[in-house]
């Protein structure tokens, strides 16, 4: 018997999980209504591209102007930890498992995977966000559109 408690992943590991699932949702249009992890990727990205600069901007500026010293290190650790809080919503969300909608939907992806001979892997657990990630990208490059229907 397994007395063993379920282990969630620790603050770092779900930053690589976020990094993992960024790279695998496909950013594709017609996704946005439904899903906000287009929107969160972008920020994401964007804020891993330009947010340590704005950090050190903003620092030196207010020190440059006789500004406190503490509001100016309060504004750019804000400024740096906007991408570590998307990554940290990514991440949790790659491990979140998918409601009864969403699973209906994957379930019918699968089957037109089936129909069209695709070989794929069978279901070993709980369907995550991550899994569906990993299907719709597949999806976008081997079937036609029409799996988007389902939803």
């Amino acid at each position: 018997m397994n007395t063993t408690p379920e282990t969630t992943p620790g603050f770092l590991q779900k930053l690589k999980l976020g990094r993992q699932y960024a790279k695998t949702f496909p950013l594709e249009k017609c996704l946005m209504p439904i899903f906000p992890e287009h929107r969160v990727i972008t920020v994401s990205r964007f804020a891993i591209r330009y947010m340590s600069a704005v950090a050190v901007f903003t620092l030196t500026w207010q020190i440059a102007l006789g500004g406190q010293l503490g509001p100016a290190v309060a504004t750019g650790l804000f400024a740096c930890s906007l991408p570590l809080q998307g990554l940290w919503w990514l991440g949790k969300r790659s491990v979140t498992p998918l409601p009864s909608a969403l699973l209906t939907w994957f379930y019918e992806i699968r089957e037109k995977f089936n129909q069209a001979g695709i070989a794929i892997r069978p279901v070993k657990a709980t369907p995550t966000y991550q899994a569906l990630a990993e299907l719709l990208k597949r999806a976008f490059k081997q079937l036609d559109r029409s799996f988007i229907d389902g939803i």
